[in-house]
């Protein structure tokens, strides 16, 4: 039993030693590309720095690497360049140039980057509050079937936020989100039920 314990142990220090090894060979073949301006590489690169895999953990080389990928039109980059605004990582905080950024992707129909602008208008973050706004961008994402805007959605009708109070279209969108495995959708799908 002793000799399987240490197998194991020796297993994983190997395992992750390859895993380790990978991650630096990606991220240097990433930086590679992205330095010929490779806008994938540059996104890529970027969340190698952000998750720390294959080089130190650098906020500030991710906002680097996402900031040239985000210029060229990388709708993935252009939503983490503003998550970095938004919670001042790498950066200093500042939710209107978040909300420039979300807009960007927004507009080339990244969901998350929908959810997040529906966000800021519903807050008031960055933007006027404004939750017709904000509903037009969580509807925008949850069409596409993202299970947190299709949350948020079921929200907005429930409590009548930028829409008409509808209970039944709160169900319908919460269903939505709770069958994709949302725990808050879970969660206010047995409180609008009574359960």
């Amino acid at each position: 039993m002793k000799f399987r314990s240490i197998a194991v142990v020796v297993g994983l220090f190997v395992a992750t030693l390859f895993s380790q090894s990978l991650f630096a060979k990606n991220a240097e073949d990433y930086r590679k590309a992205a330095e010929q301006g490779d806008a994938e590489a540059q996104y890529n690169l970027g969340q190698c720095y952000y998750d720390g895999e294959g080089v130190e953990k650098d906020p500030a080389e991710a906002v680097k690497w996402w900031r040239k990928a985000a210029g060229q039109g990388v709708a993935k980059a252009q939503n983490n360049f503003a998550n970095c605004y938004y919670n001042g990582e790498g950066v200093e905080k500042d939710p209107a140039e978040a909300v420039k950024w979300w807009r960007k992707a927004a507009g080339q129909g990244y969901a998350v980057a929908q959810k997040n602008l529906g966000n800021c208008y519903h807050k008031g973050d960055g933007v006027t509050k404004d939750d017709v706004e904000a509903v037009k961008w969580y509807w925008k994402a949850a069409e596409q079937g993202y299970a947190e805007a299709q949350c948020c959605l079921g929200v907005c009708y429930e409590e009548g936020l930028g829409v008409a109070q509808d209970s039944h279209e709160a169900v319908k969108w919460y269903k939505k989100a709770a069958s994709q495995g949302n725990e808050n959708a879970k969660k206010l799908l047995k409180e609008i039920s009574g359960q």
